[in-house]
């Protein structure tokens, strides 16, 4: 007898219900729901630290030519405050006494608008132009025109 009731209950405990299965499918769904948001700010938040780095990284390697220009480690155009021409410049090097001195490896691409381009300015160009005059690269920014998760401007950093 005992063998019968056993042999019903395993047969009841086999599989989902429908109840069940719709409840679980719900559950996912909603998680998926409130992930994804959390994905898309992480991956922005991570393209943001990349901006931060990699303007840090080139307007360092200006400030480093412009040092090396000063104290005459080798000649720059006149009018140019001895900041580079180029921001080419700076990664191919200048000829020091028969050594290349050189102030980037490469020049990084822009992470938010994934091209190796950048808004260049001149020391002779307003500090909100977004044209270059050609005489010198005085500052670097992206040319990206999207907010940043604090609110600011890509463009303005």
């Amino acid at each position: 007898m005992k063998s019968k009731y056993i042999c019903a209950a395993r047969k009841r405990s086999r599989g989902f219900t429908l109840i069940e299965l719709i409840v679980a499918t719900t559950i996912l769904t909603i998680l998926t729901g409130m992930a994804v948001p959390l994905v898309r700010i992480t991956i922005k938040r991570q393209k943001e630290h990349e901006l931060r780095q990699d303007l840090w990284e080139m307007r360092d390697a200006i400030d480093r030519y412009k040092d090396a220009a000063d104290r005459g480690a080798f000649q720059t155009k006149v009018g140019s405050e001895n900041y580079p021409p180029d921001m080419e410049t700076l990664v191919n090097g200048v000829d020091v006494q028969g050594k290349k001195l050189r102030f980037l490896r490469r020049i990084p691409i822009d992470p938010m608008t994934n091209k190796p381009e950048w808004g260049l300015r001149a020391m002779q160009d307003d500090p909100d132009s977004t044209s270059w005059s050609g005489d010198d690269v005085f500052d670097v920014y992206t040319k990206s025109q999207d907010t940043g998760l604090d609110g600011t401007h890509y463009k303005d950093w």
